[in-house]
């Protein structure tokens, strides 16, 4: 089995790493800090860190937050722990740890995984990374601190259990999670609905600026530098936008493309239907899920703009 072979790598090794994908949203947060957790609670003396991009301010209530690597300074370790990547380029810097790691899994819930590492176990279709990890945990070692994190990655990748990836188990799941004695409530409320004002103004701004196509099946929003300024926006205020256009009656997809850097842009998609997105994402080196993935757009906005574009129009046919 699968699971046996993650734990006897996880028992063996003396020094580990864990990654997750750059620009890390719950699932990969709660993933990353769960397996921490969880690992620190069965195996005290191994030495563990979690190598993460800047952790979002509403996700440092989890456990270990505060001992997650941004410098990504190798402690050389002979376990890597991927979660929540289809491929290893996900990693970012990461990568390169990851590539100088003698055993490496990969645990994730992507249809599009690549099964990069020398232990691959995916699951698509759970709802999340976390769904995917409560089952290879031991249910009487979840305590509340492994149960936040698990908990938050699961609510972020369904949407509060709003999205058609919710199933029987993932509520079964989170309701035992709830068991735990997390502050269920307050995770929701915190973490997925409350914004700051300046994300408010930059989703007013973002609704104001889209625009509809392909017979009003799909809505486009563009956000360049010039309107998160005028907003005193960051890319922490960008969460949950695709999400909310997809809401607009009639649309059956949703395209929000945010600037990243010099001719470099983050998309993300989303579908209420029958389009598959990620063989969208897959085009431009993205990947994710049927209804929900991204990727990153690299040139002139206007010419990869109309590629993408056109592979959505294939998508919708």
């Amino acid at each position: 089995m699968v699971k046996n072979e993650i734990w006897n790598a996880v028992s063996n090794a003396s020094v580990i790493a864990i990654g997750g994908h750059v620009n890390p949203d719950g699932d990969c947060i709660g993933s990353c800090l769960s397996m921490y957790n969880y690992i620190k609670k069965v195996y005290p003396d191994k030495k563990v860190t979690v190598y993460l991009e800047n952790i979002p301010e509403v996700f440092k209530y989890m456990t270990g937050s505060d001992m997650v690597a941004t410098d990504y300074v190798s402690n050389d370790p002979d376990l890597f722990i991927s979660l929540d990547c289809s491929d290893k380029e996900r990693l970012g810097q990461a990568e390169q740890i990851f590539d100088h790691t003698p055993s490496t899994i990969n645990i994730d819930h992507h249809i599009s995984n690549l099964c990069f590492a020398l232990i691959n176990h995916y699951v698509a279709e759970s709802s999340a990374t976390c769904e995917v990890l409560y089952e290879l945990y031991e249910p009487e070692l979840i305590d509340k601190d492994i149960a936040e994190c698990l908990y938050t990655g699961i609510i972020h990748d369904t949407g509060v259990f709003k999205y058609s990836n919710t199933s029987c188990r993932t509520m079964e799941i989170a309701g035992r999670l709830m068991s735990k004695g997390i502050d269920h409530t307050s995770i929701i409320e915190n973490t997925f609905y409350e914004k700051s004002y300046s994300a408010n103004r930059f989703l007013g701004k973002c609704l104001l600026e889209s625009r509809l196509l392909y017979d009003d099946r799909v809505i486009l929003c563009v956000a360049t530098r010039e309107v998160f300024d005028s907003c005193g926006a960051t890319k922490e205020d960008t969460d949950g936008i695709v999400s909310v256009l997809l809401q607009t009656k009639g649309v059956e997809v949703s395209v929000f493309v945010y600037e990243r850097g010099e001719n470099e842009y983050k998309a993300s998609l989303r579908a209420s239907k029958d389009a598959d997105m990620s063989k969208v994402a897959l085009v431009f080196g993205g990947g994710g899920h049927k209804k929900a993935a991204g990727c990153t757009l690299r040139g002139e906005l206007d010419k990869e703009l109309s590629k993408l574009l056109k592979e959505v129009g294939i998508a919708l046919l």
